[in-house]
């Protein structure tokens, strides 16, 4: 990375533990970033909190979004309803790398309930630190935003 990132992340309540787990990564490594909440482990609903995340991504006010509820669902599938998003439901490794050097996402969703604070950090690093491999995937990246028209 040769510039500082800055990053929106946002959790629902489902989420919020694994959230302040992945905000201290990001501090820990350097990283900018904004913390859309919530502040409190109330119940929410998951498109509130996804939506000012995956808006600040879409219009450049952040690189790269992180989201998180109980499995991951909710928030991937608010976070691709807006225009200009590729988010990505992540739970290992191998896709956490092939996601970004083959899909170019800009948001990465992730499930409390579903994986482990440890392993959740080895996925947004490895996610982080993985860049677009273009060529090939860049005519296919183009026919995903072409159905966004």
């Amino acid at each position: 990375m040769g510039q500082i990132m800055k990053i929106a992340i946002s959790s629902d309540h489902g989420g919020n533990q694994l959230r302040q787990e992945i905000t201290q990564l990001l501090s820990e490594r350097g990283i900018e970033f904004e913390d859309f909440g919530p502040t409190t482990d109330d119940s929410v609903d998951y498109p509130d909190f996804a939506s000012p995340v995956c808006q600040g991504v879409a219009e450049g006010k952040f690189d790269r979004g992180i989201l998180i509820c109980g499995t991951g669902i909710g928030m991937s599938i608010a976070a691709n309803k807006v225009k200009g998003i590729r988010c990505a439901l992540v739970h290992d490794l191998f896709s956490a790398k092939a996601t970004r050097e083959h899909n170019d996402t800009n948001v990465l969703a992730m499930g409390e309930r579903v994986i482990g604070p440890g392993l959740a950090r080895e996925i947004v690093a490895t996610w982080l630190d993985t860049s677009f491999e273009g060529g090939r995937h860049e005519r296919r990246i183009s026919k995903l935003m072409d159905l966004e028209k």
